[in-house]
């Protein structure tokens, strides 16, 4: 549109876009953090499903059909610059998202997994109560706005914990291996993967941290804490030390990377969420323009600056000079 804002049509076709990339292609960085595991990986069966799933990817893309039969829940993440506008409002925008997700279903395809938890009613095309998820965040200075789909398997790969002050770091690492090994022993999380950490923040919060850090984050990023910086590369090579490889084999292959993101929780308690995002780590991101011009990239660059403010006032100067 030539009024400065977002077309509706221009959303509709981007967040489509984005869920059939999302299903079929590999990001670059998770793809190269999967191709170090597997010139490293000493163990047999655990170096042979390695090889496998870059096969795999391989396929999936030159063919264009999702890299993993199971295709997860769909879900987005929408970042809204402060200045954008879009037709229709913000109702539109949802409503474009879950055209897209249903017309994704059909024509990617994606297989049709979601259905309502009581009478199991199947709509056939992933779109229904609550679902798909849409989260939402904002930032300053900014007429663009961004959609981020995940392709994430619904059933497991997340555990929660509420700790305390006293556990410590000790504490963090102790539930964190705790999990490993049980996602390992019994088949509740597909590995290699990245692997989120929410750390604070109240119950529901914490886990909305650990999956957004697993699933919003590339491989190589560190959170610009040093502290948590470098205990983000601690449980790394802690992850990969337990004996436990790809799909849980025998092997030093369980974790691409380890990303950790907090938020300030109650005095008394320390609240720890654990979550792993699939081996086909499926996300793509659209940057929508006002002038119509679309973006795409699979980094989310969902934890900005201003995402992870501590004070009451922002500073439009933080903002510019992060850019």
């Amino acid at each position: 549109m030539s009024d400065g804002m977002i077309a509706s049509a221009v959303a509709a076709e981007a967040a489509f876009q984005i869920m059939s990339k999302a299903g079929i292609e590999i990001p670059d960085d998770y793809l190269g953090g999967i191709q170090a595991m597997a010139n490293t990986e000493e163990g047999d069966l655990s170096a042979f499903v390695l090889r496998a799933m870059l096969e795999n990817y391989e396929a999936a893309k030159q063919d264009r059909r999702a890299m993993c039969a199971d295709t997860g829940v769909p879900r987005y993440y929408v970042k809204i610059g402060n200045e954008a506008r879009m037709e229709g409002g913000f109702v539109e925008l949802e409503r474009c998202i879950r055209q897209a997700t249903a017309r994704a279903t059909q024509e990617v395809p994606l297989r049709p997994n979601r259905v309502h938890p009581v009478s199991r009613q199947d709509n056939n095309n992933n779109v229904g109560i609550n679902a798909p998820e849409i989260e939402y965040s904002f930032e300053p200075n900014a007429d663009w706005i961004d959609v981020t789909t995940v392709h994430k398997g619904g059933l497991f790969g997340t555990d929660y914990r509420m700790l305390f002050p006293g556990d410590g770091i000790d504490g963090i690492k102790r539930f964190y291996l705790d999990t490993l090994v049980a996602f390992g022993k019994r088949g509740l999380a597909c590995q290699p993967a990245i692997v989120g950490i929410g750390l604070g923040g109240s119950k529901d919060t914490c886990m909305v941290l650990g999956k957004q850090a697993a699933c919003l984050r590339v491989v190589g990023d560190r959170n610009p804490d040093p502290e948590l910086a470098a205990l983000e590369l601690e449980l790394k090579e802690l992850g990969n030390s337990i004996g436990m490889g790809a799909m849980g084999f025998v092997g030093s292959s369980m974790v691409v990377d380890c990303h950790i993101e907090v938020g300030y929780t109650h005095t008394g308690g320390m609240p720890m969420s654990v979550h792993c995002f699939c081996l086909s780590s499926r996300r793509a991101t659209a940057r929508l323009h006002p002038d119509g011009r679309v973006e795409y990239r699979t980094d989310p660059d969902w934890f900005t600056p201003y995402l992870r403010r501590e004070s009451v006032e922002w500073s439009h100067l933080a903002t510019e000079a992060a850019e």
